[in-house]
């Protein structure tokens, strides 16, 4: 059975849905206002990973990630560039499609933006005014009363109390108390605004999820996920205003996954530490970059480095050095293999135990592959199918190990010199046969004899 860390009770629970074998799962998304980076796609994956693997044991899921469309950030950019805010977003979220696809990131099934769901805002504020959770001073601004909701703080632990030394009303804000939020923002000149009964504004940044969630999964659901930044205050205010609008428990299991550090700090826009995506894949392949994110448990940290890329790489040549030069057939063998890895999975999706399984079995695909080719093929397809849950080993293994080779070498050179030295060896003439290895490996070209024949790779 799966087990997840749900981080409103901080322990490991057993998976059971709401409804039957209908799993919803909602996950906070992208706020578009630049190029993602690495952090971002740390947080892409890891629900892409627990997407296929839900699906993958059989559950009906509806997965929904947001998009933040309308916000300070997008406001203050577009301005920069001198666009429109949904010239900026729509540029954006097209770059945000683009490296996804390129991380072989599965679309979610909705993905509903902030500027959709105006509507739904509204009815959710005023649900909350009329229950006495939310207030309008006047002003245009709507805030929540936070001190009213019972159990303020149960997802990240934080008592109201200890929130309130030190916390104080900004000037201009027209709160009662210092810990209340804004749901709604009046007006401000030159901001993007939409009509509303408290005057012309736009939302504020929590009240976007709690209504594009509910509208798209309903009142209550399986799973809310996001990346540990957001426990507090972000999913935090989403409990409070949901809840007390609908009077039910809103996610009955929260997922957050660590962040990308680098020198120990967190990767961020606002610590200007931070790489984009597409900054990261000008150097590596796609498949080193994903595999760099699924090795490592979702809930931890992963610290970027070149060498923590250089491994992930390693580790991909690893599997298909196993892969090459046999035939692809469908899964069979390795039924042990796959005890382990479901195991693995179940157990919190458990991704640096279920990449072991798949080095212990490529040491047994490179066993077998010079006695019994048949069950290495076998074998190599169970690797690719296991692969296939962490979103990796699907490529033709030429095609990953030659990576880059493009613009670097002349691979109808490297074919032809290759053909040249197994003449040269079926003719025994040895000398031509190590001049030619000589010539191919000052192109930066590792050859490698087997059975199968010779195939070739670029060297590190």
């Amino acid at each position: 059975m799966l087990t997840i860390y749900n981080t409103l009770t901080k322990t490991k629970e057993p998976f059971k849905p709401l409804d039957g074998n209908n799993v919803r799962m909602y996950v906070c998304g992208m706020t578009v206002y630049d190029y993602c980076h690495l952090g971002h796609g740390r947080s892409m994956v890891a629900f892409d990973l627990a997407t296929r693997w839900l699906r993958k044991s059989g559950y009906n899921l509806t997965y929904v990630r947001n998009i933040t469309d309308i916000d300070d950030k997008i406001i203050n950019r577009a301005n920069e560039n001198g666009e429109t805010f949904d010239a900026l977003t729509a540029r954006m979220i097209n770059a945000m499609h683009e490296d996804e696809r390129r991380l072989n990131i599965l679309p979610p099934d909705q993905e509903p933006r902030a500027t959709d769901h105006i509507a739904g805002m509204h009815a959710m504020i005023q649900t909350l005014i009329d229950k006495g959770y939310a207030y309008a001073p006047g002003n245009g601004d709507v805030y929540y009363r936070v001190g009213k909701f019972v159990g303020y703080g149960k997802l990240s632990r934080k008592k109201i109390e200890d929130l309130r030394i030190g916390a104080r009303i900004e000037v201009g804000e027209a709160k009662q108390d210092p810990l209340d939020f804004v749901l709604w923002k009046g007006v401000k000149p030159g901001e993007p605004s939409w009509e509303s009964p408290w005057g012309p504004g736009r939302p504020g940044w929590h009240i976007e999820c709690s209504v594009m969630s509910t509208c798209c999964l309903g009142e209550s659901f399986d799973i809310h996920g996001g990346g540990s930044d957001l426990e507090f205050p972000h999913h935090e205010n989403e409990i409070a205003q949901s809840e007390a609008a609908t009077g039910k428990p809103y996610a009955n299991a929260w997922m957050h996954c660590g962040m990308i550090r680098i020198n120990g700090e967190k990767m961020s826009k606002s610590l200007n530490n931070f790489f984009t995506i597409r900054d990261v894949l000008e150097k590596y392949h796609p498949e080193v970059v994903r595999y760099l994110l699924v090795a490592s448990h979702y809930r931890s940290a992963i610290n970027y480095s070149e060498d923590s890329l250089r491994d992930a790489k390693g580790a991909l040549e690893r599997f298909y050095h196993a892969l090459r030069g046999l035939p692809r057939v469908p899964a069979s063998g390795g039924d042990a293999f796959v005890e382990r890895f479901t195991a693995a999975m179940n157990d919190d999706f458990g991704t640096p135990e279920a990449c072991a399984v798949l080095f212990d079995l490529v040491r047994e695909i490179n066993r077998l592959r010079e006695s019994d080719v048949s069950a290495a093929a076998g074998l190599a397809g169970r690797l690719r199918e296991l692969g296939d849950v962490l979103g990796v080993l699907q490529l033709e293994a030429d095609d990953f190990l030659r990576a880059g080779a493009e613009g670097k070498v002349d691979a109808a050179q490297v074919e032809g010199l290759i053909q040249a030295r197994l003449q040269a060896r079926a003719d025994k003439n040895w000398g031509e046969s190590d001049r030619i290895r000589d010539q191919l490996t000052a192109m930066g070209v590792v050859l490698e004899d087997s059975k199968g024949g010779t195939t070739w790779r670029l060297a590190d």
